[in-house]
């Protein structure tokens, strides 16, 4: 049985999806506190803001993620308009409140990591600023699904919305390259010392942590969705057998 057919039948999907849901839940949290912990007590001191900068091994997964998980609607979404999927609007969907729950941790976790630099809560920053336009997208994406009087047309308007807003996905990660901005450049994924490494571990956990737990909790509210539109689809048949 492979993924795609797995996914291509709600039924079949129902059947085999609940342990996945647990397994990414129950992994996601685990990574999550060893990261932590590495994090607050394995990780040398940042030379510059001291302990202060231990907010980072949450804010940088949550920047990964918020982006990632945006992604990963944008495909979904092009998968429903073009072969009209029958969960790829579900996965996208589900995946929503997620992506913006991740991106108000990274903007809030932005903001005090760095307030002891910048010296100001918030500015109108090339990175800072297209990640609150993502944050909105997100919420409009939300908005879209409860706003539509059908579930085809919200889903089509939403596809719409997730694949436009897909634009701002390079804005985003070219930003601090692009302009001068406050933002520090895109320094992670380069340098080999000990104490790079020693800052590098834990975000790596922290982020498998997010991705498997972002699994789970999207699984689960895929299951949501495939049980309400059932009882929906019940409920429907029973009123038209009793009219």
């Amino acid at each position: 049985m492979d993924v795609l057919s797995v996914f291509a039948n709600p039924h079949r999907f129902m059947g085999v999806s609940k342990p996945f849901a647990w397994g990414f839940t129950v992994l996601g949290s685990l990574l999550i506190l060893y990261g932590v912990y590495l994090g607050l007590y394995e990780a040398p001191t940042d030379f510059r803001q001291g302990d202060a900068a231990r907010i980072m091994f949450v804010h940088v997964p949550a920047a990964w993620l918020c982006m990632f998980i945006f992604a990963f609607m944008a495909i979904a979404s092009f998968i429903s308009l073009v072969w009209r999927h029958a969960l790829a609007d579900v996965a996208a969907k589900s995946a929503a409140p997620a992506g913006a729950a991740f991106t108000a941790v990274c903007l809030m976790t932005g903001s005090i990591c760095c307030y002891p630099i910048w010296g100001t809560w918030w500015e109108w920053d090339g990175r800072m600023t297209p990640v609150l336009t993502l944050f909105f997208i997100y919420l409009g994406y939300i908005a879209v699904w409860n706003a539509m009087e059908t579930p085809q047309k919200a889903a089509r308007a939403a596809a719409i919305v997730c694949m436009v807003g897909a634009i701002n996905l390079p804005i985003i990660h070219f930003s601090v390259e692009w302009w001068n901005t406050l933002h520090q450049t895109r320094t992670f994924f380069t340098g080999g010392d000990e104490a790079t490494y020693g800052f590098k571990i834990p975000m790596y956990v922290v982020a498998l942590g997010y991705l498997s737990f972002f699994g789970g909790i999207t699984l689960f509210n895929m299951r949501s969705e495939v049980m309400l539109t059932r009882a929906e689809m019940m409920l429907q048949r029973k009123l038209a057998g009793a009219a």
